[in-house]
């Protein structure tokens, strides 16, 4: 009965400080998101839904964070990282499938081609990919060899 007393104090111990470690992680990313805002906000008003669209990523990417740190030292933790490098790749080439970026302000039409910033930017994001799956295939290959009976 001790024992299990101990174990349950214990778990109860870890699960506590990885919601604490994740809700500071997530506190911090959304601070450096509205400290960032503010220097966004000219963009805002000459691109229409822009603040709606960054709005909807930083929360689906704060929410995929802290469920992957929740779960930390589990295959869910690698499973919510690969969702959300999966999510990244998603989300650029769906907000930025028009490869061209016109804005007219006043009497001057700019037009940015944004093609090389997408290929950078999901080639980073497929990185991060590979590197959580690789991961995953590490943890899974740890605990399998944890698991295996020894033969010396």
């Amino acid at each position: 009965m001790v024992d299990g007393q101990k174990d349950f104090k214990m778990t109860l111990r870890e699960v506590t400080f990885k919601v604490f470690k994740a809700t500071i992680k997530g506190i911090l990313f959304y601070a450096t998101y509205y400290f960032l805002t503010q220097f966004l906000a000219p963009i805002s008003e000459v691109v229409p839904g822009f603040q709606l669209m960054v709005d909807a990523f930083v929360i689906a990417y704060i929410t995929l964070m802290i469920l992957g740190e929740v779960t930390s030292g589990s295959i869910f933790h690698y499973l919510f990282d690969t969702a959300k490098s999966l999510f990244v790749v998603l989300y650029l080439l769906l907000s930025l499938s028009e490869e061209l970026l016109s804005v007219n302000f006043k009497n001057l039409n700019l037009t940015i081609d944004l093609r090389l910033f997408m290929t950078i930017a999901v080639l980073f994001s497929l990185l991060g990919l590979a590197k959580s799956v690789l991961q995953a295939i590490d943890f899974l290959s740890e605990k399998a060899e944890s698991a295996a009976p020894k033969l010396i």
